[in-house]
């Protein structure tokens, strides 16, 4: 019977975690679009380098905030808040950058 329990235990505990990587697939989609929008901005000069380091920083500290969310199994809906604001905030940011008068030289 305990023995029952344990495995009951661990299969709960695995089942958790692994939803909590999956929790956020609309994050990591939004991510990956990101991401890619800075490559093409960077590679077609419409970016400077310094626009590319400042919006790949902001980036990077949303995957930290993503990843400190999933860190206790469940994602809260104002985790979730946090996180869509952050890339929306992100975006703007990004398409802001793509479109002033600033050019690579």
């Amino acid at each position: 019977m305990r023995k029952a329990i344990i495995l009951i235990a661990l299969f709960a505990i695995g089942a958790l975690s692994i939803s909590a990587q999956s929790a956020t697939p609309r994050v990591t989609k939004r991510q990956v679009q990101q991401q890619a929008r800075i490559k093409e901005g960077a590679k077609s000069g419409e970016l400077t380098p310094r626009e590319t380091r400042k919006l790949e920083r902001q980036q990077a500290k949303i995957a930290l905030d993503k990843a400190k969310a999933k860190s206790d199994g469940v994602v809260t809906p104002a985790e979730r808040r946090k996180l869509n604001r952050e890339q929306n905030r992100a975006s703007k940011r990004i398409y802001r950058g793509k479109h002033d008068a600033q050019v690579r030289k």
